[in-house]
């Protein structure tokens, strides 16, 4: 694999979600499961709908091809995975605290999605370029030739006495893998205050993302981070007035912006 292999975008494979939802009525808070099993990420499960990460968590687009085939081939051989933080709000939704990338890498194995395909596409409205499209590419390629598709192996349950011993053995294993789940106690204050605490430790966030991130409610903010993505993915603005989204970054798209706030136009 190259170097300057590309970044593959898995942002789409996790919706982003305010911490507390307007209009939400608080639900009855049940156990908190121990761990996840691999058809809980389908998206036809009753599970992956209402994963959720939090508004300000940044791009889930950091790894290449070649780290997403190594992570699914050490999950199918069992390897030791470290466990996903999770915070449930009262509105029934699981926030990702920690482990957006190993999750949406597996979510994006499961629905062949490496933000190129359907859950992808609908969530860039349509619109992929085809530097996107090719790192999806390559990294579906590298897994087929690899370690095999998530539909290769369901196809294969069907045929046990023709497949290798390894496609076998990593058969069993989606049986009975799962993720390991930790899970954040208190509220929406209190599980901010857990994101940011985790991935500064662990990934530190640089003093410009954490301004972005502070400011993520504010109209520098909320601009700022829509001009990054030419006004695609998640609408950072959605909380505004439709006027003020017509007017302004809702048209991010087009050749030029117009800011929210200002007349100050910027140039696509």
């Amino acid at each position: 694999m190259p170097k300057d292999s590309p970044k593959v975008s898995l942002d789409a494979l996790i919706p982003r979600e305010a911490f507390e939802v307007q209009g939400q009525q608080s639900q009855m808070i049940l156990n908190n499961i121990p761990m996840i099993q691999i058809r809980n990420l389908d998206q036809k499960d009753f599970f992956y709908p209402f994963l959720r990460k939090p508004d300000f968590q940044r791009e889930t687009n950091e790894w290449d091809a070649q780290k997403i085939c190594d992570f699914i081939e050490s999950f199918l051989d069992g390897d030791l995975i470290p466990a996903v933080i999770l915070w449930r709000s009262n509105s029934g939704y699981f926030f990702v605290i920690d482990g957006s990338h190993r999750l949406s890498a597996l979510i994006a194995w499961i629905n062949d999605d490496y933000g190129d395909k359907d859950i992808s596409n609908k969530f860039y409205d349509a619109y992929i370029t085809e530097e996107q499209k090719n790192a999806g590419q390559e990294v579906r390629t590298l897994i087929k030739n690899k370690i095999g598709s998530y539909q290769d192996y369901e196809l294969s349950t069907q045929h046990l006495d023709k497949i290798d011993q390894k496609t076998l053995e990593r058969a069993r294993n989606l049986g009975s893998l799962g993720i390991q789940l930790q899970w954040v106690g208190g509220d929406a204050s209190k599980a901010a205050d857990s994101f940011f605490n985790i991935n500064q430790k662990a990934a530190p966030i640089s003093p410009t993302e954490m301004r972005l991130l502070k400011a993520r409610n504010k109209p520098n903010g909320v601009a700022a981070r829509g001009i990054m993505r030419s006004g695609n993915g998640h609408k950072y603005w959605s909380e505004f007035s439709q006027d003020k989204q017509d007017g302004g970054l809702g048209n991010l798209g087009n050749a030029q912006l117009t800011h929210l706030y200002c007349n100050t136009t910027f140039k696509n």
